[in-house]
């Protein structure tokens, strides 16, 4: 056993310019950010999971309503709500994750409860509510995600074919959650609230394993956010994973690769988080910044810009 852990959580990527974002707003983000590492770090402090680590920040995160997930989720083109979460942990490749959910509080509970209380990963829609009932997890009413301002951002493009990718500014809301706990094992965790007004049911890839959240014990774990539909089609959170373990390159390396040169050259903009299994943290973004920050027993920091 080791008395090392680390941790990393994200917000957000895309063009997020220091002239859009004002010196308070920017203090905001970063409080929430610190919020969520605490709340992973104190459960890592005591010897607990990675997995409760990862949940326990990214419900922090979805709690609060700066950030595309949970409380602060997106109009989709009915003036809905339209939820995703996913979580996996490195040991057994267990994994539980939710699509196209519109009133359940904090969705990554709800994958959370998947991957223990179900024999399946991925569950939608009024299916993936119902489950959740069952598993008495917290419901709210459309009046509790209300915001005003994704409320104006979707009044600004509703009735058309636009969609948006979380903030005007094009800032990709979608949170997220990696650690490797005192025993060495690993976790990811990724929730969102898709794009403004997204229509059809579209899914992206923060609920798909392996595109948008994946852990592994043996390589890494990665949280993804950015433009989904670029993340699915390079399956970049196992592609890492697949480069460690296969191709031998450092955490830096793969992380590199795949967000600065294969997504790029798709034309996907985003970024990830990752941890690998001896506690490296890598935050790479192709984008002008990613809201993130990480920490471990002794250290704790945020960042925006690059």
């Amino acid at each position: 056993m080791s008395e090392h852990f680390s941790l990393a959580v994200h917000g957000g990527a895309g063009t997020i310019t220091r002239g859009l974002l004002s010196a308070e707003k920017e203090q905001e983000y970063r409080q929430g950010l610190v919020n969520a590492l605490r709340a992973g770090q104190a459960i890592l402090q005591q010897g607990g999971t990675s997995e409760n680590a990862v949940l326990a920040a990214v419900i922090a995160l979805e709690n609060n309503s700066l950030f595309n997930a949970g409380k602060g989720s997106v109009f989709n083109f009915e003036g809905l709500h339209e939820m995703d979460a996913s979580i996996m942990r490195g040991q057994d490749l267990k994994a539980g994750a939710v699509t196209c959910v519109q009133h359940i509080k904090n969705p990554i509970q709800a994958a959370y409860a998947v991957m223990h209380q179900s024999e399946h990963v991925l569950l939608s829609g009024a299916g993936a509510e119902a489950f959740a009932k069952s598993q008495h997890i917290s419901f709210e009413e459309p009046a509790y995600f209300f915001d005003t301002f994704r409320f104006e951002q979707w009044k600004s493009i509703a009735g058309t074919s636009s969609v948006q990718l979380d903030h005007t500014e094009k800032k990709f809301g979608t949170v997220g959650a990696v650690a490797r706990d005192t025993l060495g094992n690993l976790a990811a965790a990724t929730s969102t609230g898709g794009m403004t007004n997204k229509r059809w049911g579209r899914i992206g890839d923060t609920p798909l394993i392996g595109s948008g959240t994946y852990a592994n014990n043996h390589t890494c774990a990665i949280s993804c956010t950015g433009h989904g539909e670029y993340f699915m089609r390079a399956v970049v959170a196992y592609d890492i994973s697949c480069l460690i373990e296969y191709k031998g390159y450092t955490l830096k390396q793969a992380c590199d690769y795949v967000v600065k040169d294969k997504l790029a050259a798709l034309g996907g903009e985003g970024g990830l988080i990752a941890v690998d299994s001896e506690g490296n943290i890598e935050l790479p973004f192709n984008s002008e910044g990613m809201y993130r920050g990480w920490c471990n027993e002794s250290h704790l920091e945020t960042s925006i810009y690059l």
